[in-house]
């Protein structure tokens, strides 16, 4: 269940961002509220669940997000139906993308600013090299870089993660004389800071919904 009140407050101190609301955990009713309430940026973690919402809400004027990892095997389900893709982090992902996707898509590179073993992404050192990479590919259109931070309570840390993946972006630019100024990073526990340190586009899950227990 939405929490209206959460989302009209998220709305009023993120104006500078993108919410993207990650609905992993909801469904299409909830999703369609979150539409009228002013959210159409919709994120998905899993390809299975992404289709069947996708299905049922295709007519509404929804900007979808696939904010998940994305297996290479299951590219050719999604790739022409999303419009943002936040975690490309391997080149077997741009080839499929280069096969299976019809006009450019707007990419993410995703870095592991956390440097934790569980989580995916580039590491920091690679992320200049692949992103010159991706220039051969001609559906891939790289807007910014992705990143997840620590789950800690030390705020510190946090930033500290967040401002690696901002000036990573600078690097970007300077090196290769691009102009990327979108960042996606900051979530429920996190967004605040995130704003703080350049994010563009906030994937928000938890907070956006009612807690009913």
């Amino acid at each position: 269940m939405i929490n209206k009140e959460s989302v009209t407050q998220i709305l009023d101190e993120t104006r500078s961002c993108t919410v993207v609301a990650a609905t992993k955990y909801g469904g299409v009713e909830d999703i369609s509220e979150l539409v009228e309430l002013g959210i159409s940026n919709i994120g998905e973690n899993r390809v299975q669940a992404f289709l069947e919402k996708y299905e049922v809400l295709h007519d509404l004027d929804i900007t979808w997000h696939f904010i998940g990892h994305l297996q290479s095997k299951k590219v050719k389900q999604v790739i022409d139906k999303i419009d943002y893709l936040h975690s490309l982090d391997r080149l077997s992902l741009a080839e499929e993308i280069q096969k299976h996707r019809n006009l450019p898509i707007k990419c993410f590179v995703e870095v592991n600013i956390s440097g934790e073993a569980s989580k995916y992404g580039l590491d920091p050192s690679e992320v200049v090299d692949f992103c010159a990479k991706m220039q051969n590919y001609d559906t891939i259109h790289i807007v910014g870089l992705m990143g997840m931070a620590s789950l800690t309570d030390d705020e510190i840390i946090i930033e500290n993660q967040f401002h690696l993946l901002s000036e990573l972006k600078d690097q970007i630019n300077k090196e290769l004389d691009w102009d990327l100024d979108s960042l996606s990073m900051g979530m429920s526990n996190d967004y605040k800071i995130a704003i703080r340190q350049g994010a563009t586009h906030l994937r928000l899950g938890s907070i956006l919904f009612r807690n009913e227990e």
